[in-house]
């Protein structure tokens, strides 16, 4: 998929970070957007069907936080990429941005060229989804994960991982930088198989950090975890 085939929506009530922010997406391509709040976000959602939603969380009208509820509940958007862009970084904050459907959360202020590349970060999944749909196999830079085969490649090595490992890193690897839950992940990968902890899954984390390499798993405080695929 091509920048210029990608749609953002861009939701904020300060008219500089509309500008500023639409005018440096503009530059890499991408089709932009623009909303001032809540209610004209969900209105707008509708009508364009955006790729990626830019969401900041204090608004007039309608906040964030019950818009990306509302965008959720959707049909046709309940799928759709949405990040808060805020000033708002608390943890808590935080915690309830992914409570209500966030796929990243976006401290402000941010140097343009580092919102790119995070914003460049979750349009990839978007193309692992395209992926995904024809081949069990999924590439993800130097990783190839065949799901079929339960065989994970690094650098062309061959990994060995147990069934856990395997399927709890093709579930984070299924979505680079979703924020998966514990309790999605225990339902996910263990489902109702055995009773375990939270402690279960930090250290099938610890392993895949071992085998696959540290920067790739990132533990979000009082949430779960994510995979991110570094950039050359």
């Amino acid at each position: 998929m091509k920048n210029s085939d990608i749609k953002i929506l861009l939701v904020d009530d300060e008219p500089d970070i509309l500008e500023i922010v639409g005018y440096n997406l503009k530059n890499e391509g991408y089709t932009i957007f623009t909303a001032k709040n809540g209610v004209e976000a969900i209105e707008n959602a509708k009508k364009v069907m955006p790729n990626l939603i830019i969401l900041d969380i204090m608004m007039p009208e309608m906040d964030g936080m019950e818009a990306c509820e509302k965008i959720r509940a959707t049909k046709g958007l309940e799928n759709v990429l949405i990040t808060f862009f805020t000033a708002r970084g608390e943890d808590y904050s935080q915690v309830a941005g992914y409570d209500v459907g966030a796929d990243d959360y976006i401290t402000k202020p941010i140097k343009p060229k580092l919102l790119l590349s995070k914003i460049k970060a979750l349009l990839r999944r978007i193309k692992v989804s395209e992926n995904t749909k024809s081949s069990e196999k999924l590439t993800l830079g130097d990783i190839i994960i065949d799901r079929e085969e339960y065989v994970v490649i690094k650098d062309g090595k061959k990994l060995s991982l147990p069934k856990k490992e395997f399927e709890l890193f093709s579930l984070l690897a299924s979505k680079p930088d979703k924020v998966f839950k514990r309790d999605t992940i225990l339902e996910r990968v263990w489902g109702n198989e055995v009773v375990v902890g939270g402690r279960t899954i930090d250290v099938h984390i610890r392993k895949l950090r071992e085998k696959i390499g540290e920067d790739y798993f990132k533990t979000i405080k009082g949430v779960g975890y994510k995979f991110v695929l570094n950039e050359d």
